[in-house]
């Protein structure tokens, strides 16, 4: 019956155009943009708000820690209640927290802003379960790609244009955009995208939906502060031992409850689990570009090898990256029709890893430097369109927002650790430069390079443990089947 609903349910509506399409993948892209304007901003936040380096990353804590969470809590309410009413929802979060932002300074008011922003990163599993459920099926693939792609390209223009609105405009231009955007998109989506008629019964797990909060909140919060608060610190073992004693009976809950939050046995068959492991190292490889490209080329030349360029050019050497992701959407979508998104990830995996070893040999001067980000970007660019293509072969249709939303938080947890990891080496390894000041040396940022491109090939050996197919199934029809 779901797959009747599937097919009816999209031919008469999509047939109208791409507007869905656009709206959907407008979302995604304003997404990413927000999780990253705030970036470039950080060395400035302390002077602005009169808040410490540590408290003011918050800022960014905040909203990794809300979208963590909302991402598997929203995908399955999306499941149950309607995916385009819960959309909304998380656009309309990070309008009010944009807002927030906006006319605020003050670091408890921003950080609140910033979580309700974090909400919005839900938006991108949404979005692919609606076009999974509604487009015919030989667009499925192509809209997927593009829609899982928007993540990688939000993030690579994102910095750029916020580099250029703090060099030149009031810093709190940005969150006014992004409320601007934010309501111009949700809009677009109440005027285009029409509501999922494919529905999950029973209720919602609020149990479990308490126990995974707690879980991904302790183990978030002692990941992202462990550097700052001290690895050993009784408030990051404190954090880890609950995250460890809360997990197993959380693990016991969803294996008994009639309609658990997260299918524990359809996310252990090999094919959901080597591609959730795969999205997750394939995050930690893809956030160690963005994070050491932007503060290498900002070095001063006094350490021998920085190139002392102002915040702009930082941002924009990720530019071409975000270009080349843009452009090779579609690449990726073709190359999962012909051969299979199980190909596709594995070549994506090998292209990044092809990229970081470029990178170890060629960080010393700009033009190398961004050859090498863009070939980690194209990289990043075709995984992320085949992650999602990967997860809908294997779930039941039912599932498809709340799988996606799983797979979306295991790159947000890559992230997370190595944003840890970047901060752990670039501080480990540390010289005093010519001018009296403390700085990273080359080979921490050659050490960061040679970890994330050990991730990228462990993806690689990952997505060779998926299952393969014999032939290419119908994206629409054999999910549902799962």
């Amino acid at each position: 019956m779901n797959v009747c609903l599937l097919q009816s349910g999209g031919k008469h509506v999509f047939t109208r155009g791409n507007a869905p399409l656009a709206a959907l993948a407008s979302c995604g892209v304003l997404m990413a943009v927000m999780q990253t304007i705030v970036v470039p901003l950080l060395p400035q936040l302390p002077a602005l708000t009169g808040g410490s380096p540590t408290d003011v990353s918050w800022m960014i804590t905040a909203t990794l820690l809300a979208g963590a969470v909302a991402t598997p809590l929203l995908g399955r309410a999306g499941d149950m209640y309607g995916k385009r009413r819960v959309l909304l929802m998380a656009l309309a979060s990070m309008v009010a927290g944009s807002v927030l932002c906006a006319v605020s300074a003050t670091l408890p008011v921003l950080i609140a802003g910033r979580a309700l922003q974090g909400v919005a990163i839900a938006v991108v599993p949404l979005g692919i379960s609606i076009l999974r459920d509604e487009l015919p099926r030989e667009r499925v693939i192509g809209a997927i790609a593009m829609m899982s792609a928007t993540l990688g390209v939000g993030a690579a223009f994102g910095i750029p244009l916020a580099t250029l609105v703090v060099e030149h405009y009031d810093w709190h231009t940005m969150f006014w955009a992004c409320a601007v955007l934010g309501s111009l998109v949700a809009l677009a989506v109440v005027t285009v995208v029409p509501e999922s008629p494919v529905r999950t019964r029973g209720r919602f797990d609020v149990v479990g939906a308490l126990g995974l909060t707690t879980v991904l909140v302790c183990l978030l919060v002692a990941v992202s502060k462990g550097n700052a608060w001290g690895w050993g610190s009784a408030r990051v073992l404190g954090l880890l031992a609950g995250a460890v004693v809360v997990a197993p009976l959380w693990v016991w809950h969803q294996l008994r409850a009639g309609t658990p939050l997260v299918d524990l046995r359809v996310s252990v068959r090999p094919a959901v689990l080597f591609t959730n492991l795969a999205a997750l190292l394939i995050g930690f490889s893809f956030y160690a570009n963005s994070l050491a490209t932007a503060q290498l080329v900002q070095e001063p030349t006094s350490t021998g090898y920085g190139l002392g360029a102002s915040i702009v050019v930082s941002g924009l050497c990720l530019l071409p990256g975000g270009i080349a992701m843009v452009l090779l959407s579609p690449v990726s979508a073709r190359l999962s029709a012909a051969r299979g998104p199980r190909f596709t990830l594995a070549a994506a995996a090998g292209l990044m890893a092809v990229g970081y070893a470029v990178r170890l040999f060629t960080s010393t001067d700009l033009v190398s430097i961004v050859f090498g980000a863009t070939v980690v970007a194209a990289g990043t660019a075709v995984a992320y369109s085949a992650l999602p293509a990967l997860i809908m072969h294997a779930v039941p249709v039912t599932e498809t927002a709340a799988a996606n939303g799983l797979n979306t938080l295991m790159r947000s947890i890559g992230q997370a650790v190595c944003s840890a990891v970047v901060a752990i080496v670039l501080s480990g390894l540390t010289a005093r430069s010519a001018d009296g000041h403390s700085a990273p040396t080359l080979q921490a940022y050659l050490a960061v390079f040679a970890i994330a491109g050990f991730c990228a090939l462990g993806a690689l050996g990952l997505t060779l443990l998926i299952p393969g197919r014999r032939r290419a199934p119908s994206p629409v029809l054999a999910v549902g089947t799962a």
